[in-house]
C-alpha cells in the first residue's frame, strides 16, 4: 500500500524547504525522487516571481510581476494578484515529469506546490488525479493554506515544527515504498 504526503502551511513557512530536505534525506537513502518544487525568483531583494524546478535542477517560468514573458502572447492571461502565470512555460516543463514518471512506483514523486498558478492548467489538474488514483507510486506534495485560515484535520507546516517533522515524512515515504530507515 502506497501513502501519499501533503504539507500544508500558509505562505512563507518552509513548505518547499522542507521538501527539498525530505528529497535529499530519501535520495541519500537509496530513495529514487522525481517530480518539482516551486522557487521563490528575487531580483535586488525583492521577489519579482515563481519558477517550476525539476528535481534534477531544469528550471521554466511560473510566474513574474505583471508583464508577459512572451511564450504565452495570444493567449488567456491568468493572474494571481501581481503575477501573470506563464501556463505554456509551467506546462512544458512540469507536465512531461508526469508522463515520463519511472514506471513500477519505486520512486517518490513531488508535487510542489498544488495551488492557484498552478491549477489554471486543466492538464496539471488530470495529471495529478492520474497520478494519485493509480500511479501505485507515493506523492509528497504541498497545498499552500490561506494565512489564518488552516485546513481542517490537517497539521499544518510551520516554522516551530518543520525542522521537527521531517524525519516523520522520510519515514512514512519509505514505508510506502518497502524500505526502512
Amino acid at each position: 500500500m502506497f501513502k501519499h504526503v501533503f504539507l500544508t502551511g500558509p505562505p512563507g513557512v518552509g513548505k518547499t524547504t522542507l521538501v527539498q530536505k525530505a528529497c535529499e534525506a530519501l535520495t541519500s537513502s537509496g530513495v529514487a525522487v522525481e517530480g518539482f518544487y516551486t522557487e521563490e525568483v528575487r531580483e535586488g531583494g525583492r521577489r519579482v516571481g515563481f519558477d517550476v524546478v525539476s528535481v534534477t535542477g531544469k528550471r521554466g517560468i511560473l510566474s513574474r510581476i505583471g508583464c508577459s514573458s512572451g511564450s504565452s502572447a495570444g493567449r488567456r492571461e491568468h493572474r494571481v494578484g501581481q503575477y501573470l502565470v506563464d501556463l505554456v512555460s509551467f506546462e512544458s516543463l512540469a507536465l512531461p515529469l508526469f508522463r515520463n514518471a519511472s514506471p513500477g512506483g519505486r520512486a517518490v514523486f513531488v508535487i510542489d506546490e498544488i495551488g492557484k498558478m498552478e491549477l489554471f492548467s486543466q492538464d496539471f489538474i488530470r495529471a495529478v488525479r492520474q497520478m494519485l488514483g493509480s500511479s501505485g507510486r507515493p506523492v509528497l506534495g504541498t497545498i499552500p493554506a490561506p494565512k489564518g485560515r488552516p485546513l481542517g484535520l490537517v497539521e499544518e507546516v510551520t516554522k516551530e515544527n518543520r525542522n521537527h517533522i521531517l524525519q516523520d515524512i522520510v519515514a512514512a515515504l519509505q514505508e510506502s515504498l518497502g524500505q526502512t530507515a
